[in-house]
């Protein structure tokens, strides 16, 4: 597209470019320039963000569950930030690509959610790829959706205002189990949708690949690609909605809070989902953040920006569960 080029990183915010400068760097050092299998990448990747985990709120308690799934036994990681009983309940999908991160690289974000929302935070230690193929993981994030909803927390929360969330390849599965349970009858057990930065489709608009998808940016489109071939088996499978979300008929979803970094190859998929939400009916909050990059919550240590990402949707996600009056 003619006049439209890449900047290199320097339109992102100054902490966000150092997140990712750091994380580069310790990637090539863990590495050390070896061509690395699935498993060394996730050990390279469990290292390389160990130093963004740390720190943050203390929880009331931090306890882990197994849920019930149609691959066996789900590990599931409760974060309850208060003694008091009855919170709404957020199941949150980690992202990474199908096939990087954990619930430890994620354990920050997890806790900062629960903190700052008062709610009790559910998270999903799905199967990752390539040795697990579309659909697994989402029928993981499915179970544990329906875990949450028959009273797995227990006490703590309350199953009639329970959310789903998830940050990359977490905001997809938690938009395509919405579409999933609504499709399934199922549709009235999540009361709202928490997505940042999702990879919501197998394209990305040329415009977004060439502003950043180049050197100084956290995400390239070649990335995805390796994403999504270890993901799916079949090419039919790039324009099922249950892959590819955006995809899908989207009325009767339950309000969506859509965080969206301005500097991103994926920033296009976040606003055509905006649109296409409003178009059929749902409610949607949208907030871009100029300087932000794909990934910039998990700079929460040092960036003023992602602190006021995870504040917008911590007060929006627990404006939206309060109880009705």
């Amino acid at each position: 597209m003619s006049g439209i080029q890449g900047l290199g990183g320097a339109d992102l915010d100054d902490a966000v470019r150092a997140f990712i400068t750091r994380t580069g760097e310790d990637h090539a050092r863990h590495a050390q320039g070896r061509a690395l299998t699935p498993v060394e990448a996730r050990e390279v990747a469990e290292k390389v963000r160990a130093p963004w985990r740390a720190g943050g709120p203390v929880m009331h308690r931090t306890t882990e569950a197994q849920a019930p799934s149609p691959h066996g036994p789900l590990r599931l990681r409760i974060h309850d930030p208060s003694p008091e009983p009855g919170k709404p309940i957020l199941v949150y999908v980690h992202g990474g690509g199908w096939m990087l991160f954990s619930l430890e690289t994620h354990d920050r974000l997890m806790r900062e959610y629960a903190a700052r929302a008062g709610v009790v935070v559910v998270g999903v230690d799905y199967a990752l790829s390539p040795e697990a193929k579309f659909p697994l993981a989402l029928e993981q994030c499915l179970a544990a959706v329906r875990w949450a909803a028959d009273g797995g927390v227990g006490e703590a929360g309350d199953v009639s205002r329970l959310a789903m969330g998830g940050d990359s390849v977490g905001g997809n599965m938690s938009l395509a189990s919405a579409v999933t349970l609504r499709d399934a009858g199922e549709g009235d057990l999540l009361k709202a949708l928490m997505l940042h930065y999702g990879a919501f489709d197998t394209e990305i608009d040329v415009e977004h690949q060439i502003r950043f998808g180049g050197q100084g940016y956290m995400l390239t489109p070649e990335e995805m690609d390796v994403y999504w071939a270890a993901y799916l088996t079949d090419p039919a499978e790039r324009t099922d909605p249950r892959a590819a979300p955006a995809r899908a008929e989207l009325a009767g979803l339950p309000p969506v809070f859509l965080t969206i970094p301005a500097c991103d190859v994926l920033t296009g998929q976040s606003l055509a989902l905006a649109d296409r939400l409003t178009a059929a009916g749902v409610p949607v909050r949208t907030e871009v953040y100029a300087g932000a990059s794909h990934s910039f919550l998990e700079a929460v240590s040092i960036s003023d920006l992602a602190d006021r990402a995870l504040q917008d949707g911590s007060d929006w996600l627990a404006a939206t569960l309060a109880p009705a009056p």
